[in-house]
């Protein structure tokens, strides 16, 4: 039996992309590699300000660091091979690189849906139980959670990468997407893969629907709570300091479930890869926008870093 690592280069795969090199796909690929750049300079620097700023070493900035993490690495294991394969004229990608592509993903969608679900519990403690908050969100907790967003993630993938790969592949090697995707390398299998599809769809539903309930029942207590809220100003910097976290929940979820809860019939490869391009390339270009220019803590900490900068440039 061949090992992966052994694979003849026959056994590639072609990712067919979003581009069919006219003049307007350049455009589309110069747009790309410009969001690319600024997730890649706005994940670092929020990281660095929160690993640099001791005001920015509490549980929600430390939550905020590893949902960077995650979008640092999810847009780094799709576009520059996009890009290389889009400026060589080669579409290619080899089985170990697409097994690896697909372990990458899952394990980095899935551990950021289950962070995502986790903050939002974050944040109910932080305004339902303000007094207890440095007890119930102690730092071995904090680790707890996002150690396990990330176990979780990667089990998942590390399992969906196997079972996929396992499969035989002898038809085509045409993979209708811009990166190896699982449903999309399914349909090339020379074998029946329908148990696998269906347990695929119901580990979709848990990995989306788990966190997802954490969210809605976090929120409608937060809800509750600043309803009985006296003062104006109090409801107001509570909602202030969810609206970052459910406008990024919004473009996440939105793009999760139109992608992988949506009916088979209702599903087409050219929106789907739409909505792909969504959450891998944008999302993680507008989450530190959204944490950054709506946050006084993370713009304060910027200025200081650029006033350090000055001075040390001036001196």
């Amino acid at each position: 039996m061949e090992t992966w690592m052994n694979r003849p280069s026959t056994d590639d795969f072609i990712l067919l992309g979003i581009f069919s090199y006219h003049a307007t796909d350049f455009v589309l690929f110069s747009t790309i590699m410009m969001v690319f750049t600024v997730a890649l300079c706005g994940n670092v620097l929020l990281i660095s300000l929160i690993y640099i700023d001791p005001q920015l070493h509490t549980p929600m900035y430390f939550f905020l660091s590893q949902l960077s993490l995650m979008d640092l690495m999810l847009v780094c294991n799709i576009v520059p091979k996009m890009a290389v394969n889009f400026l060589s004229g080669r579409k290619s990608i080899s089985f170990v690189g697409c097994g690896i592509q697909i372990g990458f993903f899952v394990s980095l969608v899935g551990s950021e849906g289950l962070l995502l679900g986790l903050m939002a519990y974050d944040r109910y403690v932080a305004i339902n139980h303000p007094l207890h908050y440095p007890i119930l969100m102690s730092p071995r907790v904090c680790l707890q959670i996002a150690g396990g967003s990330w176990a979780f993630g990667i089990l998942d993938g590390v399992i969906q990468m196997v079972a996929a790969m396992t499969f035989p592949y002898c038809g085509s090697r045409n993979v209708d997407h811009f990166f190896c995707e699982v449903e999309a390398l399914l349909k090339l299998a020379c074998a029946d893969t329908s148990l696998f599809e269906n347990l695929l769809f119901a580990c979709c539903v848990f990995m989306l629907l788990l966190p997802f309930s954490i969210i809605v029942t976090s929120y409608a207590r937060i809800l509750a709570a600043v309803l009985h809220m006296r003062s104006a100003q109090a409801r107001k910097k509570a909602l202030a300091t969810c609206s970052s976290h459910l406008t990024a929940v919004s473009l996440f979820y939105g793009a999760a479930m139109i992608i992988y809860l949506r009916p088979k019939g209702y599903r087409t490869p050219s929106h789907d890869k739409v909505v792909s391009v969504f959450y891998t390339v944008l999302t993680p270009m507008l989450n530190p926008l959204i944490y950054s220019l709506r946050n006084r803590e993370v713009m304060g900490a910027l200025r200081k870093g650029l006033d350090h900068c000055r001075f040390v440039i001036q001196h």
